[in-house]
């Protein structure tokens, strides 16, 4: 039982991570751009549901929405200000503007919430469920965190293979021009992607507060970059590798703390992902593409 404790904590901790690389997926599938601020819009989610929760009192699940709607309005900002004069500039400097761009969220956030800690209310309870005559525990929001990550996931492919919008991105991701050619607005759609990916942040940081409950502005740091691992894991670009690669990355965390050093599992963590684009360059389940010099 002790295995399946781990697994199952394993399983929630990548369904956060899947969560979280979804946003860094759906960007560079569509936009050819790796947003590192991702993980800042994470910290700001989880603050704005810390207050609507903890200072007016509000529900848990609508501070949740009120997060998500501030994200989603602040990824569009941030695209627009950020990404979109770039469009068609060279890769370092959307990478040098997207690392500005975090460190301007850090800054803001220590300004405007200070450095001081902050204990994160879990938005379910801390209660559990006790199966197999209480030798396996699983906590609410374990539960509540892999539920979460599996409809998000159904609702995105159903999204993005159902509907008009979907298929836009879709078309996007294949050929811009092409797509605009087609009568596609590709600046409303990249808008658009950013927007839903900032959104899914929101809810990834409110669960990863509840879950761990200490709440900093550098608290979506080191998930983001993780999560980033796991976009790559899984292939860059797949909305079901960045699923399949949050899941494994969280299962492997979580195993290589409990039998090998918890001291050394992020470096197991990297090993792992070293060795995978050793044998498969493009990820689990992502595509070598060759591009025309």
């Amino acid at each position: 039982m002790v295995f399946l404790n781990f697994f199952i904590s394993g399983i929630s901790l990548g369904s956060i991570y899947a969560i979280i690389a979804l946003g860094y997926t759906m960007v560079y599938g569509i936009a050819k751009m790796l947003n590192f601020a991702h993980g800042d819009v994470i910290m700001v989610g989880a603050y704005v549901c810390f207050y609507a929760v903890a200072r007016y009192n509000l529900n848990p699940f609508l501070g949740v929405l009120i997060a998500m709607i501030v994200c989603t309005f602040l990824g569009m900002i941030v695209e627009r200000l950020a990404y979109k004069p770039l469009r068609q500039a060279p890769s370092l400097a959307v990478l040098i503007t997207a690392i500005g761009m975090s460190y301007f969220l850090q800054n803001t956030a220590l300004l405007l919430w200070s450095s001081n800690p902050k204990v994160f209310p879990s938005i379910i309870g801390r209660g559990a469920f006790k199966l197999f005559d209480g030798r396996l525990s699983v906590s609410h929001i374990t539960a509540l965190t892999i539920i979460a990550c599996i409809v998000i996931m159904i609702i995105l492919s159903l999204f993005i293979s159902k509907t008009k919008m979907g298929k836009a991105m879709r078309a996007c991701s294949e050929d811009k021009g092409a797509a605009q050619l087609m009568g596609i607005n590709v600046n409303a759609t990249i808008s658009l992607t950013f927007a839903i990916g900032s959104g899914l942040a929101a809810i990834a940081g409110a669960l990863l507060c509840s879950a761990y409950p200490t709440l900093m502005p550098t608290t979506g740091a080191l998930p983001g970059i993780k999560a980033f691992t796991a976009a790559v894991f899984g292939g860059i670009g797949s909305i079901p590798g960045a699923f399949l690669g949050g899941l494994m990355l969280g299962v492997i965390e979580i195993f290589a703390k409990a039998y090998i050093s918890s001291q050394l599992s992020d470096a197991v963590v990297f090993a792992v992902l070293i060795i995978v684009l050793l044998v498969k360059p493009a990820g689990l389940l992502g595509k070598l593409t060759q591009e025309k010099v």
